[in-house]
């Protein structure tokens, strides 16, 4: 009798599995697809979102897609003095902008200074309740009333520090020292320049445009995709400041994509895939990523034990018939319900789960999901440095308990996301924002006059372009 043959087949290791993956990806698309409708294989989104409780959630099941071009992108709109002053005249004289959570001033006199280039805005709640905005500069001689970043409480009126003149709350004149030295000056053209400002989910913002259209029109499908997703119900429960090497635009850009995520974050690969990552454009000021997490990475040969595993459980503890992802999505349901007082049974997986970013033109990301509750923005302080502010939101079970949101703690180029207490996001965080100095150093040394975009990865980034483009080519 002869030897028996062996059918046992030896499990690849996981150097072959990621070696296999990395060739699976680098197939070149197929050549009779039009530009931009080459897609990762595996599983989409969509398919995965379909199969769960969130294909009940018009907002989440939106598809959204258009090619942008493929032509190089300048670097001089990255380095060049020159374009970011045309930037700051242009675009942030004239966009809207979020300032502050509305909790950042629940009461009347309550103030929060939002500033970006040379502007500057007193966000305000007079005695009647209102939100206000107005101009940080004395109609006197044009000084401050506040400095920059500041905010306060109970005020009864706004008074100039220089020389005691005072305004109500309203905006409204209310005294002159010295009143006889100026017969010249009427209470109704002595006011304070109020500006546009406005609500949304939570959000105040304001326009340093007199002339500028609605906020409700500039959010386009903004509020009917969120109209579920509660980010009003939230509060701050971090927040934090860092200052970052390079130009505004080049470090907000390396937050639209997932791209990256191969060679900056490579540990997050068994858990899910960054290269299905959905990219969508609505319009000219939002676009969308929806990246699924917890699914397990499709071009891996894994099973949902060993997926329960990599999310950090114990492989025997999924229940029969659940996937690693809904399995992770009940666990989170139940213990950040009760972390948080509310009740997240009836939440979607992809929002209890998922990584899911909507940028707002033109410098302002918001997340619904619980697991992931960014929101955050980048403002210009320079040419080649900017500011990157991070807002965690907790859910709140009902305004009687809702706690003052968390003070501001700001961070150095060179400090760690890791010196915030709680913030469990701070080593990603850590590895996008470390980037930064290499590639602004690169874009400034570059003999290659541009960068070079992927047609749908980074789609985000061309539409942003595109809009910039359109307010840089108004007249003045």
């Amino acid at each position: 009798m002869g030897a028996m043959k062996c059918y046992y087949k030896k499990k690849k290791t996981r150097e072959d599995q990621m070696k296999e993956m990395i060739e699976e990806l680098n197939i070149p698309s197929d050549p009779s697809l039009a530009p931009g409708e080459a897609r990762c294989p595996g599983r989409s989104v969509k398919d995965i979102l379909s199969e769960e409780n969130s294909r009940h959630d018009d907002g989440l099941m939106a598809d959204s897609y258009k090619f942008l071009g493929n032509e190089d992108l300048s670097f001089s709109r990255y380095t060049d003095q020159e374009f970011y002053d045309q930037e700051i005249k242009k675009v942030w004289s004239k966009v809207w902008q979020w300032a502050c959570r509305e909790e950042h001033i629940k009461d009347p006199g309550d103030y929060y200074i939002y500033d970006v280039g040379p502007y500057s805005a007193i966000v305000i709640k007079d005695a009647e309740k209102k939100i206000r905005a107005f101009v940080n500069s004395c109609p006197h001689r044009g000084m401050a009333f506040f400095d920059p970043g500041s905010q306060g409480t109970g005020k009864q009126f706004l008074r100039c520090p220089f020389h005691g003149m005072s305004w109500n709350l309203d905006g409204s004149l209310k005294e002159i020292p010295c009143r006889w030295d100026f017969p010249h000056v009427s209470d109704e053209n002595f006011g304070l320049t109020e500006i546009p400002s406005g609500t949304w989910a939570g959000f105040v913002f304001v326009n340093f445009d007199p002339e500028c259209g609605p906020l409700e029109d500039y959010l386009e499908v903004l509020p009917d995709h969120f109209k579920k997703w509660g980010l009003e119900n939230r509060r701050v429960a971090i927040h934090t400041y860092k200052e970052l090497p390079g130009n505004w635009k080049m470090c907000m850009e390396g937050f639209l994509e997932a791209y990256h995520v191969l060679a900056t974050h490579p540990e997050g690969l068994r858990a899910s895939s960054w290269a299905n990552t959905q990219y969508d454009v609505f319009g000219k000021n939002v676009s969308r990523f929806l990246q699924n997490l917890s699914t397990g990475n499709p071009h891996l040969d894994q099973t949902e034990e060993e997926i329960f595993e990599v999310l950090g459980y114990d492989p025997k503890d999924l229940p029969e018939g659940k996937s690693a992802r809904e399995g992770h999505a009940d666990h989170l349901r139940k213990t950040m319900g009760e972390a948080f007082g509310v009740d997240l049974s009836n939440t979607s997986t992809s929002i209890m789960l998922d990584s899911i970013e909507y940028h707002l033109f033109p410098n302002a990301c918001f997340f619904p999901g619980i697991q992931i509750p960014l929101i955050y923005r980048f403002r210009p302080t320079s040419l080649g440095t900017c500011v990157h502010e991070i807002l965690i939101l907790e859910p709140v079970p009902d305004e009687s308990n809702r706690k003052p949101p968390a003070v501001a703690q700001r961070l150095k180029i060179d400090q760690s996301y890791k010196e915030i207490e709680g913030f469990s996001l701070a080593h990603v965080l850590d590895q996008d924002t470390e980037n930064f100095h290499r590639q602004w150093a690169g874009m400034n040394a570059s003999i290659k006059k541009g960068q070079t975009l992927g047609n749908y990865q980074e789609v985000r980034i061309r539409n942003f372009h595109k809009t910039l483009d359109e307010y840089l080519s108004k007249e003045d």
